[in-house]
């Protein structure tokens, strides 16, 4: 019998003879092909709550999770899809992760942009009390830039703008930048179209 089969209106998906590499992707492939109001039933050998963990990631308030058998070597749960795409939702809260900037030790990115299958990309960049970022050639993508807390410096080919908390700055790509932190640190959200992880790092505070 296949691991797929129809099941009165829900369709059955037994992921117990698949490879562990599998079985996830299998289960979200089934799902979005399911219509608004649609369901499926899984069977596992066990609680699968690393699965139920990632659909509350990817899809948080738009769909169903019922356990509906309990058994050792056989659990069975119904998923049913309850919006037609991922619900908007809050992510973060800036004022909170903007509490703490030059904070000792703290550095680099404080916060990132998780769900999997989204065209954006997001990180909150801290730079401790006279941090820097050396000035570098940008990706090939546009981006944005808010400024949280503390302040700083943006160094461009031609010169510098000075950073406050408010301040929105756009990126051209592959424009030349570096940033530097004043006294107090600085801290920033960037957006931009997704692409591979960039590398930040971040330069110990010159010595006094």
């Amino acid at each position: 019998m296949s691991p797929q089969e129809t099941t009165g209106q829900a369709e059955t998906l037994d992921v117990r003879g698949l490879r562990k590499p599998d079985k996830h992707p299998a289960v979200f492939a089934a799902y979005d092909a399911l219509p608004v109001g649609g369901s499926l039933v899984l069977v596992n050998d066990h609680d699968p709550r690393h699965l139920r963990d990632e659909f509350e990631a990817a899809h948080p308030g738009g769909h169903g999770w019922e356990h509906l058998v309990r058994e050792r070597g056989n659990w069975r749960i119904r998923i049913t899809r309850l919006a037609a795409a991922p619900l908007p939702r809050i992510l973060a809260d800036t004022a909170r992760l903007a509490a703490d900037v030059g904070a000792p030790g703290v550095a680099g990115a404080v916060w990132r942009l998780d769900p999997g299958d989204r065209d954006l990309d997001s990180n909150v960049i801290a730079l401790p009390p006279e941090g820097r970022i050396d000035a570098h050639d940008g990706p090939d993508v546009d981006v944005l830039v808010h400024v949280l807390a503390g302040s700083g410096r943006l160094v461009t080919e031609l010169g510098a703008v000075d950073l406050a908390p408010g301040a929105v700055v756009w990126l051209p790509r592959g424009s030349r930048r570096g940033f530097a932190a004043s006294e107090e640190g600085l801290r920033y959200l960037t957006v931009h179209r997704r692409r591979q992880a960039l590398a930040i790092t971040t330069a110990p505070p010159r010595d006094r």
